[in-house]
Order: C-alpha cells, then structure tokens, then sequence
C-alpha cells in the first residue's frame, strides 16, 4: 500500500472529484444509533451470534427489520434472506483425532490442532512426509518452493504464512492457495509449523484457548461440501515439539530453518523428511443451513442498472465457549456489531438522500465469516440481483471504533481503480492512508471482500489505523479481547469514530456507484490477471 499521495497521482484514469456526492446531499448520523445497534446485537440474549444458532437468526431478523425501516427493497432473487445451505462437523468426542511422526503419538489440543472433516466421517490416513518452505509456487513473485521435489501422494510440511518481506497483500493471497497449490501436485495432507513471525501474531497459548468449534462450508447442489481442494484430506497445525518430531535426522534442523525463515526474503529449501505420518480423524457431519440478509437500494440511472456496488458486513461471531470459567459468551461487540452497525447506518442514510446514487447498492449481512467466509463465497457464486452483477466491493469488519482515528489502511486500493476513489474519499474527510503495519497478519485475505476478489470483482477493506494512539488501542483489543468474551459493549467505544468512519466508507461507495466507467484492475495486479484475465485492464500511472 501507499499513501494518499501515491494514490492522488492516479486520478487522471477516472473522472474528477464532480462525481462524489455535493455538500448539500451529506447524509445525516448519529452517534447513539451506531451504540443501539451494537447494544443489541453484543447482546447476551444473541449468545454470540454462532452461524446455525438461534442468536444468529435473532440478529438476522433485527437486521432484516432495520432495512424494512430505512425502506430498502429485498432483492429480486431469492428475497430479503438469501438461504445459504451449509454442512458442518464435528471431532468425534469418543474417539479424539491423533497424529503418529515416526512412531510417536500427537493427540488433538496438546502440540498439535486438528479439524473436523466436511467431506469424510472416519479416515486413516498413512504418508511419506515432505517439507516444502514456504509450500508457495510462484516463480514470478519469487517463490518456487516445489523445485525438484515430489509430493505426489504425501504429506507436505509447509512454514505458516508467506516470506518475511513479502508485500502483505500478495503474500496473504499466495499463503491462502496453499492447499490448490498442493492439490495441484498431488498431495493429501498439509502439516502447518509456526514460524516466529506467526507466533507472534497469533501464538499457540492463545490458540489453544480457542475451543473446538464446528468446520464448516457451504453445500453444493449434490449435497456436497463445497472444498476448493478436496483431494488435500488431512491436516494440523504443530508446535515445536511435533514439528521438531518431523525433522529428525533431517539434513536441517527445524531451528535453523526457522532461523533462515526469520530473515528478509528467507525462503528455506525444501527436502524429504524420514519419519512416516500416520492421521487418524472421525468426524460427525450434520446438514443445516443460515441466511444472508439482503436490501437493496435502486440506482436512479437505467443505463447502469446491471451493475451492482456491494457493501457488505459479516453478521456472525463465534458463539459460547462451554469450557471457559465466568462469561462464556463471545458477544462479538467490535467484532462485528460495529461493522454491521456502520453497514446499517449507511443504508440508512444513503436510502434518505434525496438524489440516488447511479448504480444500485446491495448492503449485504452476510453469514459464516468466522468459518471461512462462507456466506460471502456462496453469495458470489449465487448472485441476488437478476440481470446484474456485482462490479465492486467495500468490506466493513471489524473497525476498531474504541479512538478518534486519524488513519487508515486501506486493503486493495494497489490493486485497481478503486484506488484513486478512496484516496480522494480520504482526502475529503481529512484522513490519512497509510501502509500495512502488520503483514504478518495476512489481513486482505481474512474478510468478505476476497470471496468476490477471487470471482474477478475489485474491492477494498478499510481498517482504522495506527496514527493518534491506534497501535497500542489496536494491538490491546487483538491481545486481549479479540474472540473472548471482553469484546462486548463495556469497552470504550468512541461513538464519534462511528460516526467518521461510516462517512467515508459512505463516500467511497457513492463515488463508486456515480462513477461513468465502473472499476477495473490493473493490469500488472496479480489478482486482476489470476482472476480476470478476460477483463479490461487499466494502466497504472507512473510513480
């Protein structure tokens, strides 16, 4: 990413600031509806707002209701709540998944974490071991981790996440296709092994606080769980000790490896392990189903009537913890009432203005984010606008709405014309754009918008920056609220932050929807030209 400089010196491919909504057509909002739609949806009574639970589709209707008031349509296609079918499964309690490296036995929770299976109910499953770096092919970004190795028919040991260096938003990309990238060499399995850059982001004492949730994905028209690599079967996350159990007699040791991982550019080589791989799993699958929760606003030009601008909000949150001592609930205030609190307050306001916006706007609440993504991908996959179809994206999760932000960053705007909009929304509202401080995260790939990426369709996901005392806000939420019980409406919230951050992401989605040529990639994006190779291409200007 860059900031907003770099990207005013793209304006010259769209047209000029005339396009964004005048001074007179600002939309009016209040702090204390953004507080009442968090209070309700954080509340205990939604028990954490689980995909498949009761509280969920408790938070579905208020949202449902909340479009009624604001006067928005439900869409032509399948109504005001699209059905998303799902699978979900659990771990066998009676008989707990198991690891065997070279003899030696792993059991689920200790220094190994396993999941459930969609596609199969028992499996035992017996390999050869091979480790592979970072597990990435891609030579023109400087990965060929497969280099004379054969993993066909094994399982393959990868590093978590991407090269250190590596620009976040490629690296989150290329580190999400690992199993496609296995699949498409014949693996079955994928061992993943701490690096410490990702323990830092999310250690393995805070994973292991994370209870056995349900794995889910979203049914495909034969009943089947939709998989983007279903041939890969099995596989765990390790910690030290399993991980070092791979790599005995190996002609590297796993510390130096981590060692090599840990520099700029590190990219250790790959090689056949010794120990053999033994996975044991059963799991209970259950059929059940959740919604999206749809509206739409009409655009007020006919010409453009077939080319939807989405904004969309993940609706779930993670549900109860019946292990955890005291509170069990996981009420998911910031994460994401907030998100799905500026969602409704923009529909609401944008369904006031006098004068329409020129596309149609679907605002979308949309189900199973904590699983996968799942109501995004099936919601990309099974359009809800007849005729149309969804030419951009703007994803609201998750903002941190506890300080008077100053900055954002603002994933996706590299990679197309949406770019120059946000940077001029930005400019408006006297906010910054700043780069990616935390890239070990692996953020662009972690929220809705990438479903639709990964279709063809350019989006963007702001998040509230680090600028005017962000980092330590930010980094304490991630430390100690983030999926715990702490994130519910008790915490600081800055109400006016709200309000400032539902303003801007209004203003991108209107300039998008006013905009005469809708957006398009450019043409040295790798998302553009991995996911739309057919598709009109912009040039970047000059930096």
């Amino acid at each position: 990413m860059r900031v907003v400089a770099f990207l005013a010196a793209l304006f010259s491919f769209i047209a000029p600031m005339a396009q964004a909504a005048s001074p007179g057509e600002e939309p009016a909002y209040s702090p204390a509806a953004f507080k009442a739609h968090v209070e309700f949806l954080a509340d205990d009574l939604l028990e954490g707002r689980a995909i498949g639970t009761r509280g969920y589709e408790l938070a579905a209707r208020y949202v449902a209701t909340r479009f009624d008031a604001a006067g928005l349509n439900p869409p032509a296609v399948g109504g005001r709540y699209q059905r998303v079918p799902l699978i979900g499964s659990r771990l066998s309690t009676t008989q707990p998944p198991k690891l065997v490296v070279g003899g030696r036995e792993f059991v689920h929770r200790s220094d190994v974490l396993m999941n459930a299976s969609v596609l199969e109910a028992s499996q035992a499953v017996e390999a050869d071991v091979v480790f592979a770096g970072y597990c990435i092919d891609k030579p023109d970004q400087g990965s060929d981790d497969y280099a004379g190795l054969d993993v066909k028919g094994k399982i393959v040991v990868c590093l978590h996440g991407f090269p250190k260096g590596m620009p976040s938003e490629i690296g989150a990309h290329l580190a999400s296709r690992k199993t496609i990238m296995l699949q498409e060499r014949g693996a079955i399995g994928l061992l993943s092994i701490e690096t410490f850059q990702s323990a830092k982001a999310f250690p393995w004492s805070r994973a292991l606080e994370e209870p056995d949730r349900p794995t889910s994905a979203w049914a495909q028209a034969d009943g089947t769980a939709f998989r983007e690599a279903p041939k890969v079967r099995v596989g765990a996350w390790m910690n030290a000790p399993a991980a070092e159990a791979l790599f005995a007699g190996a002609p590297r040791t796993l510390a130096d490896i981590l060692a090599e991982a840990d520099r700029d550019g590190g990219k250790p080589k790959g090689f056949a392990l010794r120990p053999r791989v033994k996975f044991t799993r059963e799991s209970q699958l259950t059929p059940f189903d959740s919604v999206n929760v749809l509206a739409l606003l009409p655009g007020s030009d006919p010409a453009l009537a077939g080319e939807v601008v989405l904004l969309m909000a993940h609706l779930d949150h993670i549900g109860m913890d019946p292990n955890r001592a005291g509170d069990k609930i996981r009420n998911g205030a910031i994460d994401n009432a907030a998100g799905v609190a500026v969602l409704l307050e923009v529909a609401r306001a944008m369904a006031a203005l006098p004068v329409k916006p020129k596309r149609p706007i679907l605002f979308a609440a949309v189900t199973g984010e904590e699983s996968g993504l799942l109501g995004s991908q099936y919601l990309a996959r099974n359009p809800a606008v007849a005729n149309a179809t969804v030419v951009a994206v703007v994803a609201l999760d998750m903002p941190i709405l506890l300080y008077d932000f100053t900055d954002v960053i603002v994933f996706g705007a590299e990679q197309s014309t949406l770019g120059p909009i946000v940077a001029r929304a930005t400019q408006r509202a006297g906010i910054q754009s700043s780069p990616d401080p935390m890239p070990e995260q692996g953020v662009f790939t972690r929220s809705d918008h990438y479903s639709f990426v990964k279709e063809g369709v350019p989006g963007v996901f702001l998040v509230t920056g680090f600028a005017n005392g962000g980092e330590k806000i930010f980094r304490d939420y991630f430390a100690t609220h983030y999926h715990r019980p702490s994130d519910q409406i008790d915490l600081p919230f800055n109400w006016d932050a709200a309000v400032k951050f539902a303003r801007l992401n209004d203003l991108i989605a209107r300039e998008i929807a006013n905009q005469p040529a809708r957006p398009v990639w450019y043409r040295d994006s790798l998302f553009g030209t991995t996911y739309a190779p057919q598709a009109p291409k912009a040039a970047r200007e000059a930096r």
